[in-house]
């Protein structure tokens, strides 16, 4: 995974609480910079990474996901404290070394998801709660949709709030069997008619090599201390929940098509 540098703080976005960023970056593009020193913590940053990055594997469409690193500089030109503080606290880790963040690439001109002005295909949106629901996302509802529509196209953006029990338990691992039930607040789940149909090809097609491989990208330092489990157990813990998560029955795939026989 690519690393950029941010040379340039553009804009706050006060759409989100942990309020991320447009930044320029070294590269001389454009990224939403999602800090390491928010409140959300690290947590966030890796269920961002993690969902993100299994969106991109199977194929939905996701902006691409890099590293970032940010000068604490840059808060002297920042005339809200709030912004200066979250600058500061995302630049540097406690041993001095530069903090790692996470951004996206900037879709410019993109406008927010509104079921009434763009319906999506059924196989898409059938792809997409699948996905949300494998990954227990909070954050896909008619309130807040996190999806951006740009050039025609759907795109998913905002998975800090997936994998939301890594945030409260050690033992994740035992939830991998769970359904979803806040599947049936979807906001695609309307347009969802095809849901046996994602749930054989995407189950199919994400392998354990690959999370392995994504679990693999998550940096030591969002990890933090765990006294039952050094780091790449911490890791190894991500692999075997989306691993097991995987295993026939999928009674979250189950409890999606429930919630979908509602809206017929």
């Amino acid at each position: 995974m690519r690393t950029v540098h941010a040379t340039r703080y553009v804009t706050p976005l006060r759409e989100g609480g942990s309020l991320p960023a447009i930044v320029e970056g070294d590269d001389e593009g454009l990224y939403v910079l999602k800090f390491g020193g928010a409140g959300q913590g690290p947590r966030a940053l890796i269920a961002e990474l993690v969902a993100g990055e299994i969106g991109r594997a199977l194929g939905l469409p996701v902006p691409e996901i890099v590293f970032a690193t940010i000068d604490a500089d840059l808060a002297r030109t920042e005339p809200d404290p709030e912004i200066q503080d979250l600058i500061r606290a995302s630049a540097t880790r406690a041993d001095g070394g530069a903090a790692i963040n996470l951004a996206l690439d900037y879709l410019p001109g993109a406008v927010a998801f509104d079921p009434l002005a763009f319906r999506p295909d059924a196989a898409l949106a059938s792809r997409i709660v699948w996905f949300d629901a494998y990954l227990s996302n909070l954050d896909r509802t008619p309130r807040n949709a996190n999806m951006l529509v740009w050039h025609d196209r759907l795109w998913l953006i905002d998975h800090g709030a997936a994998l939301y029990f890594h945030h409260a338990s050690r033992d994740f691992v035992d939830r991998a069997a769970m359904p979803f039930a806040a599947i049936k607040d979807h906001v695609l789940l309307p347009f969802a008619t095809l849901l046996g149909d994602a749930d054989r090809a995407l189950s199919a097609t994400l392998e354990a090599d690959t999370i392995d491989a994504i679990a693999a990208l998550i940096p030591d330092e969002w990890l933090g201390d765990d006294g039952h489990a050094d780091k790449p157990a911490q890791r190894t813990a991500y692999t075997r929940y989306l691993t097991r998560r995987l295993e026939a029955p999928r009674a979250f795939a189950e409890e999606a098509e429930r919630a979908r026989s509602l809206h017929v």
